[in-house]
């Protein structure tokens, strides 16, 4: 392969393009337990090329690891003005991910090995640019670790003895520890909504020999269970689930934040694909819009925009081409005040509500109601 590093990332990079290549192309999911949690990792790719599965897995996470490499050249080609990093901490707050741990990795490969001195000059330079995008810093912990030795993954290093520990101040209070393992327990899981009406986005649609079409996806809102009637949006068809699974088991009752599989009667795989939403025909069934109305914040455009303007949105797992068809107003970006009606151009650094038109039927609802689809 002639990639060092490269030796974990097959466990989870299946695709034979991924293992040639030497990179993430896809999405993959894996289970692990702590002492308090069961944990999905998503394991999204960070390549450039592949941004869009970036997205779509991003969208489904609760927390984000943000791994940074402190081998020398890697941490500065990751952060510069168009590096991997920014982008990927941009979109993680962007999606809507409120939880952020950033790991250190590759400290065995600093000049010296295991040096405080790169290790400080890392953490200025990310909890700086997490700030401006967002994020409160003193609630990101820092924890420097080598996945290739394993050190401070699991058990306290003995390498770096200046290494303190990690700390986090947040609401639901302060947390501290040495290792990653310990920072993955001191994340508080978000409040799930199951009152609420069933909205599940498609991540992707299977076809399995011997049980037929299978959608896959994160349960945002409501239950899922055998023998439900489901809708889906904007494909407009509805079928029964069969039967439920989540990594390799059956499941009689699937809630929010599981990743499930689900058998389906009577739809083909090519009627439903990703960007589609589930929901309860009995129970306010998703939707699709003609046109909505988004707030919108442009963070790096190298023009101007105006009505007209065209790009592909993100939204939820889909990714659709919608027109700005009207520019309502200019807003504020941090006080939401409104600073001007009917703006003719938008430019970097504006926030504006815009009317958007989708090209192809899509499904949103208000952010208000369901916010993972707004």
């Amino acid at each position: 392969m002639g990639k060092s590093s490269f030796k974990f990332a097959w466990v989870l990079d299946k695709l034979k393009a991924e293992r040639e290549r030497g990179i993430t192309i896809d999405i993959s999911l894996l289970k692990f337990n702590t002492q308090k949690y069961t944990m999905t990792i998503i394991d999204a790719p960070g390549h450039r090329d592949f941004i869009k599965n970036m997205i779509t897995g991003t969208s489904q996470a609760d927390v984000a690891l943000l791994v940074v490499s402190a081998a020398k050249g890697e941490y500065e080609a990751g952060i510069s003005r168009s590096g991997q990093t920014r982008e990927h901490a941009l979109l993680a707050y962007t999606l809507g991910v409120k939880q952020v741990i950033v790991c250190v990795n590759k400290m065995d490969l600093t000049e010296p090995p295991y040096s405080q001195k790169r290790f400080d000059e890392m953490v200025r330079g990310v909890s700086g640019f997490l700030k401006k995008i967002g994020y409160d810093s003193t609630a990101v912990p820092f924890v420097p670790i080598s996945g290739w030795t394993g050190e401070n993954m699991i058990t306290a290093t003995q390498k770096m003895p200046w290494f303190q520990g990690w700390k986090a101040r947040r609401r639901e209070g302060n947390t501290s520890g040495r290792t990653l393992l310990e920072v993955l327990d001191s994340i508080h899981p978000p409040v799930r909504t199951i009152n609420k009406p069933l909205r599940l986005p498609l991540q992707d649609v299977y076809k399995i020999g011997g049980i037929g079409t299978v959608p896959v996806g994160k349960i945002e809102t409501g239950i899922l269970k055998p023998g439900m009637t489901l809708m889906f949006s904007p494909a407009k068809l509805t079928a029964e689930v069969k039967s439920i699974e989540m990594h390799h088991q059956g499941l009689q009752t699937a809630l929010p934040g599981h990743n499930v599989g689900f058998n389906i009667k009577n739809v083909a795989v090519k009627n439903l694909r990703r960007g589609d939403v589930a929901g309860n025909a009995q129970q306010d069934p998703p939707s699709d819009v003609s046109s909505f109305e988004a707030q919108v914040i442009i963070l790096n455009h190298p023009g101007k925009v105006k009505a007209g303007y065209s790009p592909v949105l993100d939204c939820h797992t889909a990714h659709v081409t919608c027109r700005f068809a009207e520019l309502k107003e200019k807003v504020d970006r941090r006080t939401g005040k409104k600073l001007e009606d009917q703006p003719q151009i938008l430019m970097s650094g504006d926030a504006a509500t815009v009317k958007l038109v989708p090209i192809k039927p899509m499904c949103v609802e208000s952010f208000f109601t369901y916010p993972p689809l707004g």
